[in-house]
């Protein structure tokens, strides 16, 4: 049966179906050695051979067949100066992390190729999902879900009521428009305020930009919580298996 190529990249964990559908259109997408350059192409699930960029993915029965039956979902908690990415190009990546030394159950392996779900700046730290569930990769993502990520800022100084009605309302960053964010808690720490704040977006370092915007610095920044999935009391650096109802 033929399936489009996008949705069969998501099915076998090459990434989300979005980020596919990007990736052909930048035409960095092969199939059997031709490059993709329109959308709309199907492929077979048993016989096509896959290539993304420099990296290969050889999809035959056999591979697709495990990538639809075992779905590896992982929390990490992130360490600042790791970035969010299947590459380590540009700096270290959360996938370096991904050791037996690291994981919380001591002597399980990380056999299955995954990848992370959203991103979470360098210069933060916290919770991020890893997966190969390309399915659930997009409903986490995509704003229309409205999943709600959790964060603990702690920003110098303290917020005035005109500063907390801007942050609530919402505002235009660099990036465009963003939705206010919900205020939960404030704590006082010396000069300085630990907010926890729910956010249902994620553009690029919007927290950092949303405060920089009204004249606040964020001095650290940690997630806590994607939609249902918490960080605990999971060591910086370590990573465990969580199941998929523990997420959505």
């Amino acid at each position: 049966m033929l399936v489009r190529l996008q949705k069969h990249m998501s099915n076998i964990g090459i990434c989300s179906r979005r980020k596919a559908e990007e990736l052909i259109l930048a035409k960095k997408v092969k199939v059997n050695g031709e490059l993709v350059t329109e959308m709309g192409v199907k492929v077979d699930p048993e016989k096509d051979k896959v290539e993304v960029l420099s990296e290969k993915y050889f999809v035959s029965k056999k591979s697709a067949e495990n990538f639809d039956n075992k779905k590896i979902y992982i929390a990490l908690n992130k360490p600042v100066g790791y970035i969010t990415s299947a590459s380590s190009e540009q700096g270290e990546s959360v996938l370096d992390l991904l050791t037996e030394n690291n994981c919380m159950a001591k002597g399980r392996k990380l056999e299955t190729r995954v990848y992370p779900v959203g991103r979470l700046d360098k210069d933060s730290e916290g919770l991020v999902l890893l997966t190969n569930d390309g399915e659930l990769t997009n409903e986490i993502t995509h704003p229309r879900y409205e999943h709600e990520k959790e964060y603990e800022i702690t920003i110098d100084g303290f917020l005035d009521a005109d500063s907390r009605k801007i942050l609530t309302t919402g505002m235009k960053i660099t990036s465009g428009y963003v939705q206010g964010i919900k205020i939960v808690k404030e704590f006082k720490k010396g000069r300085n305020t630990i907010v926890t704040a729910i956010l249902t977006e994620g553009k690029n370092r919007q927290v950092r930009k949303m405060f920089g915007n009204i004249g606040y610095r964020v001095m650290t920044l940690r997630r806590s919580r994607i939609n249902k999935l918490t960080l605990g009391v999971m060591p910086v650096g370590k990573w465990k298996y969580v199941s998929r109802d523990k997420i959505v």
